[in-house]
């Protein structure tokens, strides 16, 4: 019972527990499900895109995957009002960096500046947390490929295999049953799929009901990210042995 301590985001209750901050993710636990894998040469990112209804006109342009430079791109689960918001503070905050330094900014540091945007939203009265929580995938010269979660509360950390969004809990399970260091990313492909089919809500899992995000390095040392269009999502779910019919078909 949260006794009113859950009125205001600056409010511990006597538990030590900031409610507002908890109702956040729980905001984020009914939102579309994204997965991220760490393979060794690059990360693979997937989203569930949630069709409410067959009259809603579907986006042409990506709803889960969002670049935000040139080497580092983001996975979104949960309020798109707020994660818009976010994801342009952090375009301009690597196009900030990129401006002062001239070299692209590092993926941790870039994260870790975002996180302090969401964490200064649970400090101050009259503000309420960002209802959305991000995967983000990058390359930079230090540390290679990376992959960090992050939730309303601030708080961020790098994983090897990470899941955010609806059902995690039992994504991140057969993630780490199934994960095997040394992966790579036609494997982690596979995987991410794999785990996406049995872990979504929906009966099925077609080619219009996910977007699949590689970053990757090219032959000249160039850092991709590749959105894969439906066709070639098609392609992967026959691959991956997980292509099913839709019933709404």
């Amino acid at each position: 019972m949260s006794r009113r301590y859950d009125s205001r985001t600056t409010i511990f209750s006597p538990e030590g527990r900031l409610y507002q901050v908890e109702y956040a993710m729980e905001a984020i636990g009914n939102a579309g499900s994204a997965i991220g894998i760490l393979a060794t040469d690059g990360v693979v990112l997937v989203g569930e895109k949630k069709v409410t209804s067959k009259l809603l006109q579907t986006s042409k342009s990506t709803e889960k995957m969002y670049k935000i430079d040139d080497h580092l791109c983001c996975a979104v689960a949960g309020i798109m009002s707020d994660a818009n918001i976010l994801i342009n503070t952090a375009r301009l905050q690597a196009q900030r960096y990129a401006f002062a330094y001239q070299e692209p900014i590092p993926v941790e540091q870039l994260v870790q500046s975002l996180c302090d945007t969401k964490q200064g939203y649970t400090q101050f009265g009259g503000l309420r947390p960002f209802g959305v929580s991000f995967l983000f995938a990058g390359w930079d010269q230090s540390h290679g490929f990376q992959l960090y979660v992050s939730d309303p509360s601030g708080n961020y950390s790098g994983w090897k295999a990470a899941a955010i969004g609806a059902n995690n809990q039992a994504a991140q399970s057969m993630l780490k049953q199934d994960y095997n260091e040394g992966m790579s990313r036609e494997q982690a492909v596979k995987l991410v799929l794999k785990v996406l089919s049995k872990t979504m809500d929906s009966t099925s899992l077609t080619a219009d009901k996910l977007e699949l995000a590689e970053v990757s390095l090219g032959k000249e040392g160039e850092v991709r990210y590749e959105v894969c269009g439906v066709k070639r999502v098609e392609e992967l779910l026959k691959e991956a042995g997980v292509n099913q019919p839709s019933e709404a078909d």
